[in-house]
This record gives structure tokens, sequence and C-alpha cells, in this order.
């Protein structure tokens, strides 16, 4: 089902409709101001030549003029303009006028407009030159045959034409503006996926090639004296390669480009990861060889799936690289769920490598294996998304902590 909310109703109506529109309104008018209307003394405005044949004949040439110069503003926008112009100069021949009157020229006005703010500015700069070459020459015109011309007036109708020309660009430069922001938010949004699918591709991979690479190592050394050891460690292996190869094959999928006319969906990456998933993590990293001690506090309750999947994450990352750099064989997972947030802290006892490699926010643990600390980083970029706290360095009495605060929303407190 479509959210897009519908057009509002005048938007609906094409551009050339308005134009015609706006000829018939100004001719309604010009026709109603002839006539005494109540309060009047006189009619407003007088033409002998408009209720004669040949002023009512003039009437429809340019009428005929107007519609079909409104009909050709899609296709080519400056030749309907001229037709409009043509029409307006003419309307104003019966009419016993010194000018060309506004209300013969706002369909013009439209016309400039709609130019403006449909088409480029060269365009639009153009059409309004048409539009003040028009006024001019039909007073210079005037003036070489020694007629009355009506200068106040047609400067107020040029106006008009400047104040169409300005909001039609002042239209066209803000949708302009707007399908940049569209643009730049559709690549921030590639950006971000890319983020997400990096980040979830380096913890999955790290953690399973963590256990992959313990596990193959206690089984080398128990192979020739503990078969059974050695064959559970291989099983071990085993599972853990497929859970990753199932992992890339989701992501890999998500990254699949939509068949033609089809919207991507979109879904978690691996929905099925979450704080749930701690006991067996630990379980794994357990019989991997290092033992993950959990201990959760607080009342146990629904975080938003963001919050759950970033958690988990989190502890996976941290346990990863206990299991990888401290040089220990066991380490302790906390995690405490409070009404208005949520903390973890993974705690280890190990002497691994570690170097100040984080400006002074804390100490990230690398080692020829991680020299670039991509799994710290992650983490921290995990909890700035959240508008948590993250920290990560060395303990005064030996190992390492790592400890994030994630809030939780209000709404689902």
């Amino acid at each position: 089902m479509s959210v897009t909310p519908p057009q509002p109703p005048f938007k609906r109506v094409p551009p050339h409709t308005w134009t015609a529109l706006a000829w018939l309104v100004g001719s309604a008018l010009t026709f109603l101001f002839r006539f005494r209307l109540p309060g009047e003394a006189q009619p407003a405005q007088q033409g002998v030549i408009f209720f004669r044949w040949d002023g009512m004949v003039m009437l429809a040439v340019t009428t005929a003029l107007a519609f079909e110069g409104s009909r050709r503003l899609h296709r080519s926008p400056l030749a309907g303009l001229v037709l409009i112009l043509l029409a307006a100069a003419g309307a104003s021949t019966p009419l016993s006028v010194a000018e060309i009157p506004l209300l013969q020229f706002v369909a013009a006005d439209v016309a400039v407009y709609v130019i403006a703010a449909t088409r480029p500015r060269r365009t639009g700069i153009a059409a309004l030159a048409m539009a003040l070459g028009t006024l001019t020459g039909y007073l210079l015109t005037r003036l070489a045959f020694g007629w009355v011309v009506g200068t106040s007036a047609e400067l107020t109708v040029a106006l008009t034409a400047v104040v169409a020309w300005l909001l039609g660009d002042a239209s066209h430069q803000s949708r302009l503006h707007a399908e940049q922001l569209r643009e730049q938010a559709a690549a921030r949004a590639v950006t971000a996926e890319r983020l997400r699918i990096a980040r979830e591709l380096h913890d999955m991979v790290a953690h399973s090639i963590g256990i992959i690479a313990l596990q193959s190592g206690a089984a080398r050394r128990v192979i020739g004296t503990q078969p059974e050891r050695a064959r559970g460690a291989l099983g071990e292996i085993e599972t853990a390669s497929r859970e990753t190869l199932s992992g890339l094959r989701r992501m890999l999928g998500a990254l699949r480009t939509p068949e033609p006319g089809r919207a991507r969906e979109t879904a978690p990456l691996d929905p099925g990861l979450g704080l749930a998933d701690v006991d067996r993590l630990a379980q794994t990293t357990t019989a991997a060889g290092v033992r993950v001690d959990v201990r959760w506090l607080g009342e146990l309750r629904p975080v938003p799936p963001e919050i759950d999947v970033s958690a988990y994450r989190i502890i996976q990352e941290a346990v990863t690289n206990v299991v990888r750099h401290a040089g220990t064989r066991s380490c302790r997972v906390t995690v405490d769920r409070r009404d208005d947030e949520l903390t973890i802290e993974v705690l280890d006892g190990g002497p691994g490598n570690e170097a100040a490699a984080d400006g002074g926010a804390g100490a990230v643990r690398s080692t020829a294996v991680d020299a670039p600390g991509y799994g710290l980083l992650g983490m921290r970029e995990r909890v700035g998304l959240l508008h948590g706290e993250f920290s990560a360095r060395p303990r005064p009495e030996g190992g390492f902590r790592v400890a994030a605060r994630l809030p939780v929303p209000a709404d689902v407190r």
C-alpha cells in the first residue's frame, strides 16, 4: 500500500489549464466592467468598439490564440507564450485603452510563472524578456503613430510580470533544493547501510574465526592422545563455520539488486540475535576454552530491536577480543537492565598486549592480528548511534574493561 499522500486538488490541475482559466476570468471581468454595477454612477470601463461585431470577432480570435498558446505551454513553452502575448495585445484593440490592461495580461503572467517554475532559469529569463518586450513594443508602436500612451498603467502590468517570474523562479529553486536534499538523504542512507553491513560482517566473522582458531589449536594438540576431545573440537569448528556461512549468505541476499520495478525489501541482517542469545554465546566460547560468566542484574524486560541487537554485538565483540588478545582463560559479562538504560560490562584479567590508540578517550587493545582496532571502533560507533556512552580501557589492577550504557526510550519503559 502506498504511503505517499495524495497531491492537493489544485496541484492536480495541469499548468496550461490555469493559463486558460486566467484568460477566461480576465475576459469575464472585462465584459462585466463595461456595465454600470450597483453603486456606480457609470461603468468602470468604456469602449465603443467592444460591443460591435468587429470587436466581438477580435475577442473570439484572441481567445482562440490564448487557448492554443496554453495548450502548447507543455511542449513548446516559449512558442505558447508568444501566442498568449499576441492574444493580450490583440484583445486591447476593441477596449479603447492606451495600454495592454492587466486583466488581459493575467494569462501571460501565469504563463511566465509556469515557465519559470518548470523550466531552466535561462528559459524563464527569456519568457520574462518576451513579456516585457511585448509591453515595451506596444507602447513604442502607439508613440510612433502619435497615439495616447498609458505609461503608468503599463509599468504596473510590467511589475506583475516581474513578480510572476520571481515567484516561479523561487518555486523552481525550492524544488531543486528539495531534490538535492533527497539525493543527499539517499546517499547517507546508502552509506549508513554499508557501515551497518560492515559492522555485522566484522562482528560475525571475527567472532567465528576466533572460535575456529581456538578450537583448531586445541584439536591439533590433543588429536594424538585424546581423539574424542579432538572430535568434539572439530564439531564445534564445523558448527561455527556453518553458522558463519549462513550469515554471509543472508547478507549477500540483502545486497542483491532487486528486480526492475520492484522495491528493495529491507530487513535486519540477522534478526534472530539479541540478548537472549548471550547465554548460548557464553556456552560456545566456554566450550572453546575461555570460560564466560554471565551475570544478569535488574528486571529482564524487552528492549527495542536496535538496542537488543547492538547490545548482543557489543558483548560478542568484547568476548571475541578476550579470546583473541587477552591471553586469559576467563572473563565476566554483566548485563544490567534498569528503568531508563541498559548497561553492559565485560571484564577480563589477562595480560594482553595493549596500546593507547584512542586519543585519550580510552585504550584500544591492538595486536598484530587486529592492529587497526576496528572491533572497538565498531562498538563505539554502535553506542554513539544509540546516543549512549562507551569506554574501553585497561584496568588498574590488570586486565581490560569494556563498558557501554545504552539509554532506553521513554515510550518503551
